[in-house]
């Protein structure tokens, strides 16, 4: 049987990688701290821990729980700022030869703006990731206020920990950083939230390119010794193979109501995981927890779905889209 002419190749914006598998950002770094161990040209893209205007210490000790099948992080977006980013971390990166998107964060509309202004500037830069969904800032821990009886229940001028728990929020600030760059622009959303497919429609009614789903789950843990949290921040995110379902269903809906490139991710520890996405709709898929257990993940997974397609003589991951379609009829 003749050997079939195989690509891997995929597109998130206007980006363009040659494989669909990515480092999820905050467990990867900034892609130096992996480089004697893993071969980064194979990787299709490397997404940056989150950066912000200025250097953030982030949460206090303990970060990090393991968990039955994962583990909670509250590492609070801790990271050296943007001077520091550009400084120190971006020259590696350029050198790397694949697409390096970068995660940036902030409090407000005008640090995004202001991130995207500058990095815009910037060669070597594929696209931003807007991270508007870590559960694990200070912002994001404290409990909702009550409602106010005199007030018939409803509490006055609430407004939303994450811009990603509200379409309004997430509209106005995917729009003014779409104005500040020209980068592909990828939105992070939460899966905190009522309706996933709402607040992904608001981000690229906003101009988003394409949408990374999902980030963490919310959670705590308790030492029932000393009654008190496990982790410092009291509440962080939880990742790994206990959420895997929750997040192919919410990759699944959105892919049935968006039609632009998602990056799905949430427990995807090998590359059965990662094509379990890709089927759902995902354009291309991104590595978290998994790089924690075997920095290798990454390049394996992407080898077991070239395997994968070559065994079943699928040309590419356009055509295994094509092939399952009528299967979710």
């Amino acid at each position: 049987m003749a050997e079939i002419k195989l690509s891997l190749e995929t597109e998130i914006g206007r980006i363009k990688l040659k494989n669909p598998v990515m480092v999820a950002s905050g467990t990867f770094g900034y892609g130096e701290e992996f480089a004697e161990l893993v071969d980064l040209k194979k990787l299709g893209a490397i997404v940056t821990k989150t950066i912000t205007l200025k250097p953030r210490e982030g949460n206090p000790p303990p970060r990090i729980v393991e968990t039955p099948c994962g583990m909670l992080n509250a590492i609070g977006l801790e990271n050296p700022g943007l001077e520091d980013f550009i400084k120190e971390k971006l020259s590696f990166l350029k050198k790397i030869g694949v697409p390096i998107i970068v995660s940036i964060g902030g409090d407000e509309i005008k640090e995004f703006v202001e991130l995207a202004r500058r990095l815009d500037k910037e060669k070597g830069i594929s696209g931003l990731e807007l991270n508007i969904s870590c559960p694990n800032v200070s912002a994001d821990r404290k409990p909702p206020p009550k409602a106010s009886l005199a007030k018939g229940g409803k509490t006055e001028n609430r407004k939303p920990q994450l811009i990603a728990k509200d379409e309004d929020a997430t509209y106005e600030l995917v729009k003014a950083v779409r104005q500040a760059t020209n980068l592909s622009l990828i939105t992070k959303l939460s899966p905190n939230v009522a309706d996933i497919v709402a607040i992904g429609k608001a981000a690229v009614e906003g101009g988003s390119d394409a949408l990374s789903l999902i980030n963490t789950f919310s959670g705590m843990a308790i030492d029932i010794e000393t009654r008190k949290p496990r982790l410092g921040n009291i509440i962080g995110g939880l990742s790994g193979p206990a959420i895997k379902p929750l997040a192919l269903k919410a990759v699944w809906e959105t892919a049935q109501q968006i039609d632009i490139p998602i990056i799905g991710m949430g427990g995807i520890m090998n590359w059965q995981d990662a094509l379990e996405f890709i089927i759902a709709g995902a354009s291309a898929v991104a590595i978290g927890t998994a790089n924690f257990i075997n920095p290798h993940s990454a390049v394996e997974i992407a080898q077991g779905i070239e395997d994968y397609l070559r065994k079943n003589r699928i040309k590419s991951i356009q055509e295994l889209w094509r092939t399952v379609l009528r299967n979710f009829s």
